[in-house]
């Protein structure tokens, strides 16, 4: 935290204020809260960005698309299109959001992908679209107190967790730290595979007073798995310009310095809408180190944009090569996990 967060302490105590008039307003009834008629499961956070949700999203999905029948639902942020919107094959990452993109390309159209921003109105219509799911995972929802959803599952990173964490703008909470309580479960992400028992549970302790009685806390680390061509046939090369639009791309970094030959790199804010400078800018970088024959890595969130604008032409013959990312558990950690949430949802 920066030494002038301080000063903006009261604007914090504002937001507090705020955020905690409206909770109070929902927890006592005085603003109503809808349970779907579709089992439903959150994955969110209590800061801005950066958790890992997208790849917590996957992960669900991955584990349980043989179980249940699944549909996934986001507000579609950074989309230029409003409303309720269904993924199909020729959708945009302009339409719907590149992370939901992401998702139903993904899994080849196989898990029905939906956004809106008005989560109670958006499985409503997905109740009639898709009458027959039997669980609706729900990307950042955790402060659309209007769902009453089934399940709650909090994530927050190994970096920067709530409970050393701050309100707007004095740090990057959404809410006050005490928003833990209604977790059925708490993720730590982007963990060391380092990470000791002992950390594990210094960690733990400094969550627990935020949290209901009961509620286990789970690490996950990230997976990277093998560059795959975004749109060609060209042979991978270790000599990499890095392109990415994240919250926080420290990990994205450290992992390709740690495994290619890094030549340059281009980061941008969380969700860019990449336009004709920054491919001009990328372009200079590819000529520039062109006798390496470099190859450019990214992120899959941004592939769905790069390749939008690869099919316009406007990337040329620059290769493009993406970088897979998954939420990962140890073996054990995965297990209790999908028991426990198993559990809950045999009681629905």
């Amino acid at each position: 935290m920066p030494w002038y967060a301080f000063l903006l302490a009261p604007f914090a105590l504002i937001f507090r204020i705020i955020t905690g008039v409206r909770n109070v307003l929902f927890d006592r009834g005085a603003l109503r809260s809808f349970r779907s008629s579709i089992p439903t499961l959150v994955v969110g956070n209590l800061s801005v960005g950066g958790t890992g949700k997208t790849p917590m999203v996957e992960f669900l999905i991955r584990n349980f698309r043989n179980e249940f029948r699944i549909a996934s639902l986001s507000r579609g942020y950074g989309r230029k299109a409003k409303g309720f919107l269904h993924a199909n094959p020729a959708s945009t990452a302009a339409e719907i959001g590149d992370e939901p993109l992401q998702i139903f390309q993904k899994f080849d159209g196989e898990v029905p992908v939906f956004v809106g921003e008005d989560r109670v109105l958006a499985i409503e219509k997905i109740a009639k679209i898709a009458p027959r799911s039997q669980l609706v995972i729900l990307d950042d929802a955790f402060q659309h107190r209007k769902l009453k959803a089934d399940f709650y599952c909090l994530l927050t990173p190994f970096g920067l967790p709530f409970s050393d964490d701050f309100l707007l703008p004095m740090g990057r909470l959404r809410e006050s730290r005490l928003g833990a309580g209604r977790a059925d479960v708490v993720v730590v992400t982007k963990c060391p595979q380092s990470l000791s028992s002992a950390e594990k549970r210094k960690i733990e302790g400094a969550l627990k007073p935020y949290l209901s009685a009961g509620v286990p806390v789970f690490f996950s680390g990230i997976g990277y798995g093998e560059p795959y061509a975004m749109d060609h046939k060209l042979p991978f090369s270790e000599s990499v310009i890095l392109l990415s639009g994240l919250a926080d791309d420290r990990a994205f970094v450290s992992y390709s310095k740690d495994t290619f030959d890094v030549l340059d790199k281009l980061s941008f804010p969380d969700h860019y809408d990449y336009g004709p400078a920054e491919l001009a800018t990328l372009s200079r970088l590819f000529e520039k180190h062109r006798q390496k024959k470099p190859v450019v890595l990214t992120t899959e969130k941004d592939a769905v944009k790069l390749k939008s604008l690869a099919n316009q032409g406007f990337l040329g013959e620059i290769p493009i090569f993406v970088l897979p990312i998954e939420a990962r558990f140890e073996s054990e950690d995965t297990q209790m996990l999908l028991s426990y949430i198993r559990e809950k949802f045999s009681k629905k």
